[in-house]
């Protein structure tokens, strides 16, 4: 990567205010800036760092006003979030890609691919496994027997998608995903023991779906777990056997979503939210981190907090009483000393 500031600003639509000749040729973070590289101010918690930063140039948004002297070019952006997620994904695609078929990996006869395809050492695809172009498959990962996977997606290392599931179209499964590993079904039987259900069922991730590191998807008992267009998946959620999650929702680390719910489009999801089988969710909903949802949600564009989940507003409003708790415990305790030296004085 070098561009200048003038050559950045152009691509990205935006001015620059300051030197456009300087030579970019890295980026940082705003409060780790070193001469040479560009950084950005989105979050205005870190606005105090545009006056240290040693980045050379940042991008800023268009209504910035800085309050000291700026000693770094600017360059002002409608969106500077956007903005930076646009130059990086420039630079990513600079990156050499991996390519050829390994001569230590394995693609059974009964398996096909399209062209530039990459398969790494010891990833193995199974039999009647249909793969399309420009698929990379990195070393160490199992394509279980007819998995279907789509263009332009990336398996990383040591991705394990088991029998009979479809990968759509550029989508990424990062490092220790695991895709159609049985659905948690089973039976009590009289012997108060636990009878296994087969889960002969599978996983469609539809196109442009994003999977964290070690993140789960369970195959369904029957039918399919479906994974929308456009979802965004965090590090380590697990999703169970038959639900369903609308396009374009994003769900970060650590939740997890009990069997059969439905997630609506467009929702967003904290951190350890925790979701109760065969819930509905409906679209454009956010829940709080660390929220548990017991019930359907039934009101489009509801925000959630707490657990049991609760309209923001009500969240809000006990809060306050929350916080209280102690000290209403031991207002109530005197009081009850009250009542009973008021009694004892009327005996």
């Amino acid at each position: 990567m070098k561009f200048t500031a003038k050559t950045i600003a152009e691509f990205l639509k935006g001015e620059v205010l300051g030197n456009p000749e300087l030579v970019i040729t890295d980026v940082s973070r705003i409060e780790e800036g070193k001469p040479g590289t560009l950084s950005f101010l989105a979050n205005p918690k870190y606005t105090e760092y545009i006056y240290t930063t040693g980045a050379s140039v940042v991008i800023v948004n268009k209504d910035f006003r800085p309050k000291h002297e700026l000693q770094l070019t600017l360059i002002k952006v409608d969106d500077a979030y956007q903005a930076i997620a646009s130059l990086l994904q420039l630079k990513e695609s600079m990156k050499p890609r991996k390519t050829g078929i390994h001569e230590r990996s394995v693609m059974e006869e009964s398996s096909s691919a399209g062209k530039d395809l990459y398969l790494g050492a010891f990833a193995y695809v199974g039999e009647d496994c249909v793969i399309g172009d420009n698929v990379k498959i990195y070393p160490h990962a199992y394509i279980g027997d007819n998995v279907k996977i789509g263009d332009n997606s990336i398996i990383f290392a040591g991705v394990k998608i088991y029998h009979e599931c479809v990968i759509g179209n550029d989508c990424i499964l990062h490092a220790g995903v695991v895709i159609g590993a049985d659905g948690f079904g089973f039976a009590p039987d009289t012997k108060k023991d636990y009878k296994k259900v087969p889960q002969v069922g599978n996983v469609i991730l539809k196109d442009r779906v994003e999977l964290g590191a070690n993140t789960t998807i369970d195959r369904a008992m029957m039918g399919s777990t479906i994974i929308g267009k456009g979802v965004k998946i965090d590090n380590l959620v697990q999703v169970a056997h038959n639900v369903a999650i609308g396009e374009n929702t994003v769900i970060a680390a650590l939740t997890g979503i009990a069997g059969s719910a439905r997630i609506g489009k467009e929702c967003m999801m904290g951190g350890q939210v925790g979701i109760v089988g065969h819930s509905k969710i409906a679209d454009k909903v956010m829940i709080g981190a660390q929220a548990g949802v017991s019930s359907d949600v039934k009101k489009e564009g509801e925000i959630l907090l707490g657990s049991p989940t609760m309209p923001i507003r009500d969240y809000n409003k006990s809060y306050v009483y929350f916080r209280k708790l102690p000290s209403l415990a031991i207002r109530i305790g005197e009081l009850e000393k009250k009542i009973r030296e008021l009694e004892g004085n009327d005996n």
